[in-house]
């Protein structure tokens, strides 16, 4: 590994940095090369009214004027509403581009995570890491799907901001210990599980290897800039009036700690392959590997042999976890990853004679990014916990690979992962059929999803959707109870001040804003509410669309809301496709 000196560039002659930039202009286009093909191949695939449009909806609110816990509300803060303003200067259709952006952010925290984690530069890696490391961001993508989330600027956020203050202190570099405060402040204001990153950054502030002699005007400055984008945000919504309100929703949700990753202890496979089972050869290893490498003037040469045959196991293990897993979107696979990883921190400890510090913040960070209710895994970080695990029993002593090897190496895993990446999706794409039955595209639908391509059903249901504006025409529009998509595709407002106006999302005094949007509409006019009678899993599963239902079809109900909301809109009762709802032209 390359020493953590080589980062400051300060002492790097002219031509070392010329050389480098190169690398670097290779590196980034090989990031947008790679997110291009896998949106080509894979992200434009399968589309889920459900989830797929939430983080946009967020965004074209901020577009249109509207401020966070004021004018719209929810469970998390809405930091992601204004990262995501990027994805509306991609040159593609809007729902392509958002998934372009989420590919570059997971690729990116893949890059930055590896390089804390090593502590070298990716533009001194060899073709067998670069390969690796590729490959990794395939794995971390799995069977996620390619969208614009919270949980992913959360990951990408603080992967960027370690990796920039571990790098900024080791090299002297102000510029970039400043970026991965701030990136790590930001961090906190897309979802509050991520608040633990900055607890984590002080303490890297204050006990990083290559700190400064402690100054407490710097260290004030320091957190002032690890506050500035929580500070900035709430400072604009105390302005505006709505810090109460804020507090209500944000702290109002039911609480999540990562249960996933400590009910694996005491789960009940069902009759598969305990997954438990794979940590104990790896313990063993990673034990005779300690042993090996404390005595290893003792043993000399056999004893580097057994390191060597050691890791192997580890690693066939690793792949195997992997490949066993095949990219599932819900498995046990993600939470073995982890413990193995932990498994791998205690053999740094041990070679090095350290604290495995950055093993233990990576791990952290894969809890952070469990605390979920839809998704309580650290499935984002799959591909960095297995190379982590690589990286750990690969002895400090190896002999250097040559370069074509290692070229191949690396080729040959990025292409495996690519396969089982093509593979998993091609069979279950997240929320819709397996891709052979995605014939229909919905850019005849709206411009703004030209290039996705889902079930018939689906096509179905967001084409009734586009008809019924069109027959209903009217300003201010929603689709409930989840169909956020609505409002950033067909260009219209939502009235209501929820985008996702699900029982565990209405926190605080949501639902009674939901009513009070509904008594305004009804006193103003010029709306069109419509709610779905077609249930969600049946559009994942491709189940035929009714094409007309009567304006008094029931209709999906979640809470109460829905039928508070239908007891004050006093508008004409309507029918349109699928849905049945009420209009009220412009007066």
């Amino acid at each position: 590994m390359a020493h953590a000196d080589d980062l400051n560039i300060r002492e790097r002659p002219i031509p070392a940095i010329r050389k480098r930039a190169p690398r670097a202009f290779l590196l980034g286009a090989g990031t947008l090369l790679l997110s291009a093909v896998v949106v080509a191949r894979i992200g434009r695939f399968g589309f889920n009214p459900t989830d797929q449009g939430f983080v946009l909806a967020q965004v074209w609110r901020v577009l249109h004027g509207e401020i966070p816990h004021v004018d719209f509300l929810g469970p998390r803060p809405f930091g992601s509403a204004y990262l995501h303003l990027i994805d509306h200067l991609v040159p593609a259709p809007l729902m392509i581009g958002s998934s372009f952006v989420m590919m570059v952010q997971l690729i990116v925290a893949t890059f930055a995570l590896v390089a804390f984690l090593t502590g070298t530069s990716p533009l001194d890696w060899g073709p067998l890491r670069l390969g690796l490391v590729f490959a990794a961001a395939l794995v971390c993508l799995n069977t996620y799907p390619l969208m614009a989330w919270h949980t992913v600027d959360g990951v990408f956020l603080v992967a960027v901001g370690w990796w920039a203050l571990d790098s900024g202190l080791r090299s002297g570099s102000r510029w970039r210990r400043l970026l991965g405060l701030f990136c790590l402040g930001f961090a906190i204001i897309v979802k509050q599980s991520f608040v633990f990153a900055a607890p984590i950054c002080l303490l890297i502030l204050l006990f990083h290897p290559a700190a400064p002699p402690k100054k407490w005007p710097r260290l004030l400055g320091d957190v002032l800039v690890l506050g500035a984008a929580p500070l900035l945000y709430f400072g604009m919504v105390t302005v505006a009036g709505g810090l109460p309100s804020a507090i209500a929703q944000l702290t109002g949700g039911t609480q999540t700690w990562g249960e996933s990753l400590f009910r694996f202890w005491a789960a009940d496979f069902e009759g598969r392959a305990d997954p438990r089972t794979y940590l104990l050869p790896v313990l063993l290893a990673v034990a005779v590997i300690a042993v090996a490498w404390s005595v290893r003037e003792r043993l000399g040469e056999p004893g580097r042999r057994l390191r060597l045959v050691m890791g192997l196991c580890v690693g066939a293990v690793v792949v195997f976890v992997v490949a066993d897993g095949g990219f599932e979107h819900v498995g046990s696979w993600p939470v073995t990853l982890l413990w193995l990883f932990l498994l791998a921190a205690v053999l740094d400890a041990v070679v090095r004679k350290r604290l495995p510090w950055q093993h233990l913040a990576i791990a952290a960070l894969g809890w952070m990014a469990g605390l979920s209710w839809g998704y309580p895994l650290p499935g984002l970080l799959t591909g960095i916990l297995a190379l982590g695990v690589l990286e750990a029993v690969v002895p400090p002593d190896r002999p250097r690979v040559p370069r074509l090897a290692g070229g191949v190496l690396g080729a040959t895993a990025f292409v495996l992962a690519g396969l089982l990446l093509m593979s998993a999706h091609d069979k279950a794409p997240y929320a819709d059929r397996p891709q052979g039955e995605l014939t229909k595209d919905l850019g005849d639908v709206a411009p703004s999803m030209r290039g996705v391509r889902t079930n018939p059903g689906v096509h179905t249901y967001v084409a009734q959707i586009r008809g019924c504006l069109d027959h209903y025409p009217a300003s201010r529009v929603a689709v409930l109870p989840h169909n956020s998509f609505v409002a950033p595709i067909f260009g219209v407002r939502n009235p209501f001040p929820m985008d996702w106006p699900i029982p565990i999302e209405m926190t605080g005094d949501s639902p009674e804003r939901m009513v009070e949007a509904a008594e305004r509409l009804d006193r103003e006019g010029d709306y069109l509410v419509l709610f779905q009678t077609v249930d969600p899993v049946s559009l994942s599963a491709g189940e035929p669309v009714p094409g007309a239902v009567t304006s008094d079809a029931p209709t999906i109900g979640l809470s109460s809301v829905e039928g508070r909301i239908k007891d004050v809109l006093g508008g004409a009762r309507v029918a349109c496709g699928s849905f049945a709802g009420f209009w009220a032209p412009a007066r």
